[in-house]
């Protein structure tokens, strides 16, 4: 990471984009698919591998648009992409990957100046001393709480369906074994409790 500007604990929760290298692609896929975690009510994530894909990318008002390699779109892509950046007042969080280093790729003539320096104070390197395994425990920690999240939404499509097989007239609802246990103990008080009829002699 460069010592100045936004810290990287700071990037992938805020709605900066970004210069994002180093590390392999896998890591800077996983990277972004966290910062889209923060943001998964604006949308899923959407990647950009070409540079045919990019303008539908870049019209979203919202979300996480990851670019795994942008040095690979070409110069013009690269126009485009700083041209959202500067005019456009809606625009996803860009989270703009690349093999390398910036300053190597500013060498080779692969990355726009005027693109580097306006993310100047927005990078992140994953080859930064002891990154690799903050994010490793950071991960992990998030691949639980995905877990945790879909479980309790399978749970709570589950009680939406068995409510609507209630609801269905002439349905027969299978009842879960704790609604069994519920209904059994109500119909067991309901019969201790009802009156005896007289007996006729």
């Amino acid at each position: 990471m460069i010592p100045r500007g936004y810290r990287e604990e700071e990037l992938v929760t805020n709605r900066a984009s970004l210069l994002l290298y180093g590390g392999t692609e896998e890591e800077r896929r996983s990277w972004a698919q966290e910062t889209a975690f923060h943001f998964e009510h604006e949308g899923a994530l959407l990647e950009v591998r070409q540079a045919s894909e990019l303008g539908e990318a870049l019209k979203r008002p919202k979300g996480v648009v990851f670019i795994s390699d942008v040095s690979k779109l070409g110069r013009e892509a690269q126009g485009q992409i700083l041209r959202c950046l500067q005019m456009q007042e809606e625009r996803p969080k860009l989270v703009l990957g690349m093999t390398g280093s910036a300053e190597g790729a500013l060498e080779r003539g692969t990355l726009r100046e005027d693109l580097h320096y306006r993310l100047h104070q927005a990078q992140v390197d994953l080859t930064a001393p002891g990154l690799r395994e903050a994010l490793k425990k950071r991960w992990a920690t998030l691949a639980e709480k995905r877990a945790a999240k879909a479980a309790a939404e399978r749970e709570e499509a589950e009680r939406a369906r068995q409510a609507a097989l209630v609801r269905k007239p002439g349905t027969v609802t299978r009842l879960m074994p704790e609604q069994r246990k519920a209904q059994g103990k109500a119909s067991s008080t309901s019969t201790k409790t009802a009156p005896r009829k007289a007996s006729r002699r």
